[in-house]
C-alpha cells in the first residue's frame, strides 16, 4: 500500500467517525404535527419551514433524517427529542 493510499484510508476512517452520523426520526401514532415541528424547532435549531417538511417527510415515507454532525453533537439532542416522545436514532 502506498503512502498517498494510507493517508486516504486515514482521511476517510476520520470521516466516518467524525460527520457521517444521523438523527433519524420515525413516525408515530401519538404526536401530532405541532408537537413534533415545535420540538425540531427547540432541539435541531430548525426554521419553521424545515421543520414542517420534515414533519410531512416522517408522516408520508415513516421516517426522516433531522439533523447531521459528530456524535458528541447528537447524543444530547437525540436525547431530548426521544424525552419530547419522539421515536428518533443516531445512526
Amino acid at each position: 500500500m502506498s503512502t498517498k493510499e494510507k493517508v486516504r484510508e486515514k482521511n476517510r476512517e476520520k470521516e466516518a467517525i467524525g460527520f457521517n452520523n444521523e438523527i433519524i426520526v420515525y413516525n408515530d401514532d401519538v404526536n401530532t404535527f405541532d408537537h413534533v415541528i415545535d420540538t425540531l424547532m427547540r432541539v435541531c435549531s430548525h426554521t419553521a419551514e424545515q421543520a414542517e417538511q420534515c414533519s410531512l417527510i416522517v408522516h408520508y415515507n415513516g421516517k426522516c433524517t433531522v439533523k447531521t454532525g459528530p456524535i458528541d453533537k447528537l447524543k444530547p439532542q437525540c436525547t431530548q427529542l426521544l424525552e419530547a416522545g419522539l421515536s428518533a436514532e443516531i445512526v
